[in-house]
């Protein structure tokens, strides 16, 4: 809904401030230049990234008006933790193999949903439990291995937040290139053009400067932020789930595990102690 907002405010601001100050919205609408300033962006970001990062950009920043992670999602991800390793100290390591090997027909994953639906994490979960189900390596060792992983996964998720912002970064320039077709368009009519004509093409050529102006900083440079803040969140999850499993790993009960989970999230929307504590004795 922020989000929302946010968007509502710089298109309020930016196009209520003009009519307001006697400009005519029209003298704005210049489909042309939207083309020249947004296909050659566009171009450029398929130029500079994998194939596949169009969809993965579009598909987060379509997220971007609600997220996953909040509270009830980091309770969920902790009790499907506590579930799983209580069911492993209680009847051993084996008991889960079935649950780690199809968690979409497993009864634990399966009570969660939201959790299952991120391949991903699910898939991260699943791996580094049949690791300690083998039983042949040390916590350190597990805590070395997460590491790396972890590393090269923040570079992943924060890939798209850095191929908006070169975007971002880029549109001024775009648009300052439409400026400057249009002042060629301008000058090539400068025989048989009237002042009023001049002016009307100069005037095009500056909302090609506006338009990728405002579109850099009103909305590409905020959506990158977004993008980024969410890959922060999301690799904090993961770093939670990476202290639960090396605690569990460590010999400490599963109550005491996720607590050192939940001690590692953010405090925007990590679950109290309590919280967690109920949610736990509700399975």
């Amino acid at each position: 809904m922020a989000k929302i907002i946010g968007i509502i405010v710089v298109l309020g601001c930016v196009f209520g401030g003009f009519v307001l100050s006697g400009g005519q919205f029209m003298a704005l609408v210049h489909p042309y230049e939207v083309l020249i300033i947004g296909g050659a962006a566009l171009g450029g970001f398929l130029q500079a990234n994998p194939g596949s990062m169009f969809m993965t950009v579009f598909k987060k920043s379509v997220s971007m008006f609600g997220t996953r992670f909040t509270h009830t999602y980091y309770l969920e991800v902790l009790k499907l933790l506590y579930e799983i390793l209580n069911k492993s100290r209680r009847e051993g390591m084996m008991a889960i193999e079935a649950d780690i090997e199809d968690p979409n027909a497993s009864p634990i994953f399966s009570k969660y949903p939201g959790v299952l639906k991120d391949a991903r994490m699910t898939a991260f979960i699943c791996d580094y439990l049949r690791i300690m189900s083998s039983g042949n390596m040390a916590p350190h060792e597990l805590e070395g291995l997460f590491d790396m992983e972890l590393a090269s996964l923040k570079e992943d998720v924060e890939h798209p937040a850095h191929a908006v912002a070169k975007v971002a970064d880029g549109l001024p320039a775009m648009g300052i290139v439409a400026a400057v077709l249009g002042i060629v368009i301008t000058m090539s009519i400068l025989a048989e053009a009237d002042n009023a004509q001049i002016g009307e093409k100069v005037a095009t050529a500056l909302v090609g400067t506006f338009l990728g102006i405002l579109a850099s900083y009103g909305f590409f440079g905020p959506l990158s932020v977004a993008l980024e803040h969410d890959a922060k969140e999301e690799v904090n999850l993961y770093e939670a789930i990476k202290a639960t499993l090396v605690a569990s790993a460590s010999g400490m009960p599963p109550s005491l595990a996720v607590e050192f989970g939940r001690k590692v999230l953010f405090p925007a929307h990590r679950p109290s102690f309590t919280e967690l504590e109920q949610a736990m004795r509700g399975n």
